[in-house]
């Protein structure tokens, strides 16, 4: 017998073939040594074919790489040698929708976007907005414990995990919790799973948190001749005890990258806030105007006002589109992720620009400036050895620099194979070594994931 019979044997829909084999060798990030083939690619539409997959993998000492759309930027879905690369594109059904208790059921191939145009139809509303949500999965995001825009409002993938169905390395199928909104019945481990980044089991399914949905919102877009400026905008907002949705930060190098790829007329400034009130329709409208009269006393130069929610889509796109606005600059991009306390954005923000300029490299600067996530998007030509030392050595001072200024590695993207070298450096002793003994104690064998965090 092989793996392959075994899993053939389970009907288990598999492909095997090298030339097929090749769209999971991949995810986001940048490919830079040699291309390592899964042996298999499966397909479940079960968590008991999961189950099989996983004691097909013990039976015959291989690995397991769980996967979903691949839009991981840590090669978080790189395969290993005589691995096997579980993709759920066939679990990706919407199982429940309840509006009485305000959750939904979903398999982890959902994608985010349709979940929310989903639950939209009941006038429910699911926060969790990752940037590429229209191709992003319910489980990739639980397993980055991933956020996005609204994060500083209505905060990550994390707090919206009421209870997952998860298979373990042995096969053993777990539930985490319950389907209620208030559990300390044990140790949380909804919350120990969210966030693991697939290296303690593999989630085939997530009750998820509800909230209603907002009545209104508006979109405003303002822009300013210094970073500094932009930062005390930000500042000044939630002192006076407004609390947007979205309050994103874009420095000038992104906005004149999007206008040369994607133009939308906007203004090649220093940097602009993008700030996302909803609410009520009366509460948005007088905190907007309120908005308004924050942004010009903290000497915003220009202030836009989206006029219609088609408009404010359209802008959002473009923010959305960054990202593939930067690959058009040089074959490779490399997206980075680091959090600093909000205080600390326009320091660390300078120091990335000064970082690059010295070292002859471009850097496009976003972030959501309500929770002090910033990300630094690195166009980069990995033909260019020279290029390639130079951004490794950015990215070795940024991440220095994060620590430096009271942030860690990543808010979003997580740890992956890409920024495992640095983990150690990012925590507390103590907590590292327990970390590797926990997952020790969920895969003894060290076959989901193996190559990731540790």
């Amino acid at each position: 017998m092989t793996p392959i019979s075994d899993l053939k044997k389970a009907n288990i829909e598999i492909l095997t073939d090298r030339a097929e084999l090749y769209p999971y060798a991949y995810d986001t990030a940048p490919v830079k040594d040699n291309v390592i083939l899964p042996k298999i690619a499966a397909f479940p539409k079960s968590s008991e074919e999961v189950a099989k997959i996983v004691q097909v993998a013990n039976k015959y000492g291989m690995k397991i790489i769980s996967r979903g759309s691949g839009t991981c930027h840590t090669s978080g879905c790189k395969p290993v040698e005589n691995s096997i690369v579980v993709h759920f594109s066939k679990m990706n059904r919407i199982l429940e929708i309840n509006k009485e208790n305000l959750t939904a059921i979903v398999y982890p191939g959902v994608i985010v976007g349709q979940l929310q145009k989903a639950v939209d139809r009941f006038g429910l509303f699911f926060p969790p907005d990752p940037s590429n949500l229209k191709v992003s999965t319910i489980g990739g995001g639980i397993s980055l414990s991933s956020g996005g825009p609204r994060a500083f409002k209505y905060g990550t993938m994390k707090d919206y995990v009421i209870n997952l169905e998860v298979v373990l390395a042995d096969g053993t199928i777990i539930e985490t919790g319950k389907n209620v909104a208030k559990n300390v019945t044990g140790y949380n481990l909804t919350n120990l799973f969210t966030g693991s980044e697939g290296t303690l089991g593999i989630i085939t399914k997530a009750t998820l948190k509800l909230i209603t949905k907002p009545e209104s919102k508006s979109l405003t877009m303002a822009y300013f001749n210094s970073l500094e400026d932009s930062a005390q905008a930000v500042n000044n907002i939630i002192n006076s005890l407004i609390t947007p949705s979205t309050i994103d930060l874009i420095d000038k190098n992104t906005i004149d990258t999007i206008e040369k790829f994607n133009p939308q007329g906007w203004l090649s400034k220093e940097g602009m806030l993008m700030i996302e009130l909803d609410g009520s329709k009366e509460d948005v409208e007088a905190k907007t105007e309120k908005l308004k009269t924050i942004l010009k006393n903290s000497n915003a130069e220009n202030i836009i006002q989206a006029k219609t929610e088609e408009e404010a889509e359209k802008i959002w796109m473009a923010r959305r589109s960054a990202y593939a606005c930067c690959t058009k600059l040089k074959p490779n991009v490399i997206t980075e992720d680091i959090v600093v306390p909000r205080e600390n954005i326009v320091q660390i923000t300078k120091e990335i620009k000064k970082l690059c300029k010295e070292n002859n490299l471009t850097v496009c600067i976003m972030g959501h400036a309500g929770d002090g996530n910033i990300h630094p998007n690195f166009p980069v030509d990995f033909r260019d050895k020279d290029e390639v030392k130079r951004l490794n050595t950015v990215k070795d001072k940024l991440f220095e620099l994060a620590i430096q200024y009271n942030g860690t590695l990543s808010g979003e993207h997580g740890i992956g194979y890409e920024k495992k070298q640095y983990l150690n450096m990012a925590l507390d002793k103590g907590a590292y070594e327990y970390m590797k003994k926990i997952k020790k104690v969920f895969d003894p064998n060290n076959i989901l994931n193996p190559e990731l965090m540790f």
